[in-house]
């Protein structure tokens, strides 16, 4: 399998939001099916990522370790994200996902919120903060408050 660069325009940043925008869908096509050699290669060496409730880590070989652990774990992953803002060096993004959790065999979704902050072309922070429940059940107001 041959790893494609995220951005390849050299290394500079997006800089339209068409650009932001093509940048984000070609991250979103890495993980259908997971090209992990390819989403760690779009990551600065210094990388440091802060994503939900999972300790902070710093660096492509925690990344590469995350990303397997999250490959096992989401079986049929599908993910669908959108750009929302683009300035200087930092884009945010929402995404929606769905997948099996490979123990227990439930239908999982996933929404979320994220902040990448760009240098030379690549993720050099990434902050996630997202919200996962069982697919096809819906949630009211007062059961997420429980």
């Amino acid at each position: 399998m041959s790893v494609q660069p995220l951005h390849d325009d050299g290394d500079r940043n997006p800089r339209t939001m068409e650009e932001a925008r093509t940048f984000v869908k070609y991250v979103e096509s890495l993980f259908m099916p997971w090209n992990i050699d390819a989403l760690v290669d779009g990551f600065t060496d210094d990388c440091v990522v802060r994503f939900g409730t999972v300790p902070e880590f710093r660096g492509r070989d925690a990344l590469r370790s995350f990303f397997i652990a999250r490959r096992a774990k989401q079986k049929g992953y599908r993910l669908k994200k959108q750009i929302r803002t683009l300035m200087n060096d930092t884009m945010t993004n929402v995404w929606d996902g769905e997948w099996e959790d490979a123990d227990s065999g439930l239908a999982m979704r996933g929404f979320g919120v994220e902040v990448w902050i760009m240098r030379g072309g690549k993720i050099a922070i990434w902050e996630a903060a997202f919200n996962v429940g069982r697919a096809h059940r819906s949630s009211s107001l007062a059961d997420l408050l429980r």
